[in-house]
């Protein structure tokens, strides 16, 4: 199975194609949206979207780590991680077998 990633530019020829924006337009559209959950998560570190799924932010500790090629250790500093839950509608439409 190959690959297939959705880029940005997919999304507004989405919009562009579907609502009839112009692809500036909808490429602000896009962008906007985005921005939106981008700081929603920031500020309220937890993200729920309704019937698609909830995205959080985790802190992790530093810990050591080891380069697998040269076996060399390193310390990996602490981060926050972004987290992704899907929603059960979210996944009953993976699972479904009729089209979209």
């Amino acid at each position: 199975m190959t690959r297939v990633n959705l880029v940005k530019k997919d999304l507004i020829n989405s919009v562009y194609m579907q609502i009839g924006f112009s692809k500036n337009i909808s490429e602000n559209l896009i962008d906007d949206f985005l921005m939106t959950i981008i700081e929603n998560l920031r500020i309220e570190k937890k993200l729920k979207l309704s019937k698609f799924g909830t995205f959080s932010i985790r802190s992790k500790k530093s810990r050591i780590g080891r380069n697998p090629k040269t076996k060399e250790r390193k310390t990996i500093s602490n981060r926050d991680v972004v987290l992704f839950k899907a929603s059960k509608e979210f996944k009953d439409l993976v699972n479904s077998k009729n089209d979209l």
